[in-house]
């Protein structure tokens, strides 16, 4: 039994001496101003010294029940633990504010009373004098962070420069970052950025200018050609029924031609004139003389024979037998 109390009460500790750890891992004193007048106001519009306690890791840790005191005389290891209360200020309980989660941070007023609100502590700064100040946990005997801040000129601050760094730097007035991250990346945004480099407007005036001018032009260009397109276009339209009129009209010439033959030839003329006949005898003729012609059986004859001598007979006589 004396065995299982030992072996329960060393992994107490030794659980307590991890949870402690971490606690001083994540839970920093990030930034303290001493010499407050035109800096942050309280719920009473009145300005105060205070102390940014933050939480530099991603894990929930509630604060309530820590102490802060600026008295260095709690340092001594002999100091009882209720004498060492007496010279500290406690966190209170029933703040949802002191629940803090990953990377947030909570501002504690000093020189005040606890009447005022929760998060007003009876801690003492002298922004004459160099100030201790130190955190520690519930217990009253740990200390989980501390840090001595030189004199600071009014509505400057003491912080780390980057949440969590172990490197201190003054910031001045327009530095200060209460209850934020102490290293903040500010963007400079289009408009201001366009404002700084022309303050007058002239350059986004000649720019807009200059736009419209372009995009004018461009319409130009293209209606320009866009009408030509259509100009000709228009044009070819025209021309087309003309050629298809020429041709209609020809046909129907041809054909007149060849019913007036008819009439006056009779159907088997198939209404080609007695020239075209006379015409393709003395071709033959002439070919022949000229040894030219095709083989034949030397028979000339007025009966059309499509022998295929000639490409263009067979468009004469597209009417023969």
């Amino acid at each position: 039994m004396n065995k299982f109390g030992l072996l329960l009460g060393t992994l107490l500790l030794a659980g307590s001496s991890v949870m402690h750890a971490q606690v001083e891992r994540s839970i920093k004193i990030n930034e303290v101003m001493t010499g407050n007048t035109a800096n942050l106001q309280d719920e009473y519009g009145q300005r105060e010294a205070w102390i940014e306690i933050a939480n530099v890791s991603f894990t929930t840790y509630n604060i309530r029940g820590m102490f802060v005191t600026t008295d260095r005389t709690v340092l001594d290891p002999k100091m009882s633990v209720p004498e060492r209360m007496k010279r500290m200020s406690a966190i209170p309980s029933g703040e949802p504010r002191t629940s803090m989660g990953g990377h947030q941070h909570l501002l504690l007023f000093c020189n005040s009373m606890p009447s005022k609100g929760s998060l007003h502590l009876t801690v003492k700064i002298d922004p004459s004098k160099p100030t201790w100040v130190g955190l520690y946990s519930g217990n009253a005997t740990q200390l989980i962070d501390s840090v001595t801040v030189p004199v600071l000129a009014e509505n400057t601050s003491y912080a780390r420069q980057k949440d969590g760094s172990t490197t201190w730097v003054v910031k001045q007035t327009e530095q200060v970052t209460p209850g934020i991250s102490n290293l903040t990346d500010i963007v400079e945004t289009k408009t201001a950025k366009l404002k700084r480099e022309d303050p007058h407007g002239f350059g986004i005036t000649v720019l807009a200018m200059g736009i419209v001018f372009f995009c004018l032009a461009l319409l130009f260009v293209f209606f320009t050609f866009f009408g030509i397109f259509m100009k000709h276009r228009s044009m070819v339209a025209k021309i087309q029924p003309v050629k298809a009129g020429v041709k209609t009209v020809e046909k129907t010439v041809e054909i007149g031609h060849k019913t007036n033959v008819i009439l006056q030839d009779g159907l088997k003329s198939k209404g080609i004139d007695k020239e075209v006949y006379i015409a393709v005898i003395a071709m033959a003729l002439k070919q022949y003389q000229d040894n030219v012609h095709d083989v034949e059986s030397g028979i000339i004859t007025i009966k059309p024979k499509n022998t295929e001598w000639n490409q263009e007979l067979p468009q004469m006589t597209q009417f023969h037998e």
